[in-house]
């Protein structure tokens, strides 16, 4: 199946998560049956455990299930770069592999960027009810309310692995790791609109999360810092029309 010809690829960065794999394959099955024809991308980011068989059991009986594998593990953000590029449909939803994330919202964030059109560029989720350790919800309070204040792109929760977005859009943004986290602020800059929706969050059952908090934190100031400029620095695009010879 060639590339628009598929409604939505769902992309999900994995790493060491293959006790979490089997009940949010079900999941997605279910969801996107109004997308069909859909395709979920895992990016095998590094894993060590038992995700690598798990997705290949799991291919077996789904064509619409498809795994890229990282040698080494490269991080969330490029995980969602490489799922992007080898996506065959110009929407795309990402979640996060731990299965707190629920897919059921998958096609009400499709829903948003189609019926908005083009102009439309990221319908991103913000959590309700989150399931994190209270040290963890504090943490990531304080850094969306500073974030928020200083990039000014309206987004209460920009860590919401749930999210939507045109392919084309993404692929032409800045790439930095971490982008993930700043995809709203980014999108406004490229003169695309962006929309939310409230999504309820839902604990981890197995595992724990394999994307530190700590290496986020020590890293978060430079990215804000580093987003900002590039905001800063943005000029408006100029109109841009070819002039075509006469042929007479």
């Amino acid at each position: 199946m060639s590339a628009g010809q598929i409604n939505i690829s769902v992309v999900i960065p994995v790493k060491n998560e293959a006790e979490n794999i089997p009940t949010l394959v079900s999941q997605l099955e279910t969801a996107l049956q109004s997308l069909v024809p859909f395709e979920v991308i895992y990016v095998n980011d590094g894993s060590v455990d038992k995700t690598e068989q798990k997705l290949w059991e799991l291919a077996k009986t789904r064509p619409w299930l498809r795994q890229i594998k990282h040698g080494v593990s490269a991080g969330q953000s490029a995980a969602i770069r490489t799922g992007t590029r080898a996506a065959r449909a110009h929407i795309i939803a990402t979640l996060d592999g731990d299965g707190q994330n629920n897919p059921v919202y998958i096609p009400e964030l499709y829903r948003y960027l189609i019926e908005a059109g083009t102009s439309m560029g990221l319908a991103a989720g913000q959590r309700t009810g989150r399931k994190d350790t209270a040290f963890k919800r504090f943490q990531s309070r304080i850094a969306n309310k500073v974030r928020g204040r200083i990039l000014k792109d309206n987004t209460r929760d920009s860590g919401c692995g749930l999210k939507a977005f045109r392919r084309d859009a993404f692929l032409s943004l800045p790439y930095f790791d971490a982008i993930h986290r700043f995809l709203p602020a980014l999108m406004i800059r490229e003169g695309y609109q962006i929309c939310h929706v409230d999504v309820i969050d839902r604990p981890r059952q197995h595992g724990v999360s394999n994307y530190g908090f700590w290496r986020r934190a020590s890293q978060g100031l430079i990215d804000l810092c580093g987003v900002w400029w590039l905001l800063k620095r943005r000029k408006p695009s100029p109109t841009v029309t070819e002039i075509i010879l006469d042929a007479d």
